[in-house]
């Protein structure tokens, strides 16, 4: 299909919309209030645990499956024989538009807004894994067309529909730990080789897989394993690191019980890769191995909050009213309030909020439950609001400002990497660069502008390979 094509079917998409997509389906298809019907792009991996999960609601169709690599995809085609198969979105779009009430997107971070966006401005509900975007302005623009459409959406952070976020939440606003000022955040992550330099080795490209099709909207590059499967969360051009693939799980906590939104400051530093002896690395391509962030908020409630982000082994400090032996969180990370009267811990994905020290639990009686809880589950609760109305845990209006505030911290990140060689010095002298990223960026979020760095603002979007642009 040719990109004007293309792009003339999704203006004219989004031009014509009825109130019922499913009506052109046919007198053999299911009333649209009993089935979703949908399309999968991305149904390989994490999206393909999407899959299953809608498939396992009972109320969902999918009508066409999409993924560039048939290898990693072939559960999901075999789970549903009778969806039409593709490689590329595009020409899934052009066949089947009107014949699909949703998406859901479960592809690599760099493809989940060319891939989403021409569906939303044809009305269609979304289901978009986390983080929802690559960049800021991605992120910005995903809630605002969502708005526009007034289509349901969800991102998946699956802790957002559970009921230890409804419990921390309920509990905060009891006053129980006073007003919050600080929260840690951590996570394990990268459980995957982060740190060094862009491949440049070309390897055969499996004949299973398209890799045109999976870089989408990144610059052509030789194919190389150590990007794909799972590994390519630790470039830039493709994932947004451990902060991206966990910040929208743990920083959820603070974000919605908080009532947080846009941070105006943030400042980062990380590990600094060693190539030789006092020789430096510069691999701008990838992201840290560990990384320490910081970004402040305002808060009608709470007032100025200071928010800790810590990865790759990196730990808080350890608040004294841990117990002999006890860890806050789990394996997989978590947060700590500190407030004026107390401490909280939860663990990743908002799990098991509880007070500290320990003995606060042990005749603790909960706050009377003012949060309805989700029995459907995360994917569930999005199919029935397609299907029936109300409201989803993490819609694009909040999942979009979540997105952008962990992208705050990446952008961080990025300026305290970013070096430039001094006058006179080369590769291999003795501190041959200046840094001059390493500062507290000031973040206008209204206006989507740091103030005080203006190359830092490059990083605020991104450049689109023809064919694919936003």
């Amino acid at each position: 299909m040719k990109r004007r094509t293309f792009i003339k079917q999704t203006a004219a998409a989004s031009a014509a919309f009825t109130i019922v997509p499913s009506f052109v389906l046919g007198k053999t298809h299911v009333p649209p209030s009993d089935t979703l019907y949908l399309a999968g792009i991305g149904v390989g991996g994490r999206g393909g645990g999407v899959v299953r999960e809608l498939a396992a609601t009972g109320k969902v169709k999918f009508m066409a499956l999409c993924d560039v690599d048939d290898k990693r995809a072939a559960a999901s085609f075999e789970a549903h024989p009778n969806a039409k198969r593709y490689r590329d979105y595009r020409k899934l779009y052009d066949a089947h538009l009107s014949e699909i009430d949703g998406i859901m997107v479960g592809t690599p971070d760099h493809t989940h807004a060319c891939i989403a966006l021409p569906f939303m401005k044809a009305k269609k509900h979304a289901y978009v894994e986390k983080p929802l975007t690559h960049n800021i302005r991605e992120a910005r623009m995903m809630a605002e067309v969502a708005a526009q459409q007034g289509i349901v959406t969800q991102m998946g952070n699956q802790g957002a529909s559970g009921d230890g976020i409804r419990l921390a939440q309920e509990i905060i606003d009891a006053g129980l730990i006073g007003q919050v000022q600080k929260v840690d955040c951590w996570t394990n992550r990268p459980v995957w080789p982060q740190g060094f330099k862009r491949f440049s080795e070309s390897q055969p490209i499996p004949e299973t897989f398209d890799w045109d099709l999976w870089l989408g909207p990144a610059a052509m590059r030789p194919y190389n394993e150590g990007y794909h499967p799972f590994k390519w969360r630790g470039f830039w051009d493709f994932g947004t690191g451990a902060m991206g693939d966990m910040g929208c799980h743990i920083m959820e906590t603070p974000f919605k019980t908080l009532g947080l939104r846009f941070p105006y400051e943030a400042e980062a530093s990380c590990t600094t890769v060693w190539i030789d002896d006092f020789v430096e690395a510069d691999y701008p391509a990838a992201c840290p191995p560990s990384s320490v962030v910081r970004l402040r908020f305002k808060t009608e409630k709470h007032g100025d909050i200071g928010l800790n982000w810590y990865d790759g082994g990196i730990m808080p400090d350890l608040p004294t009213e841990l117990g002999d032996g006890e860890l806050p969180g789990d394996t997989g990370g978590g947060s700590i309030f500190h407030g004026t009267e107390g401490i909280m811990v939860t663990g990743t994905y908002s799990a098991n909020p509880r007070l500290l020290p320990a003995e606060r639990m042990a005749d603790f009686t909960p706050p009377p439950q003012t949060i309805k809880r989700v029995t459907a589950g995360h994917a569930g609760e999005w199919v029935e609001a397609c299907l029936n109305g109300g409201e989803t845990s993490s819609p694009f209006s909040y999942g979009g400002p979540l997105t952008e505030a962990v992208l705050m911290g990446n952008l961080a990140i990025k300026a305290f990497q970013y070096k430039q060689l001094k006058e006179g010095k080369k590769v291999g002298d003795w501190a041959p660069y200046d840094y001059p990223g390493r500062k507290t960026i000031l973040w206008d979020g209204d206006a989507m502008k740091v103030t005080n760095y203006d190359k830092a603002n490059d990083w605020v979007r991104r450049n689109y390979r023809e064919g694919f642009e936003v």
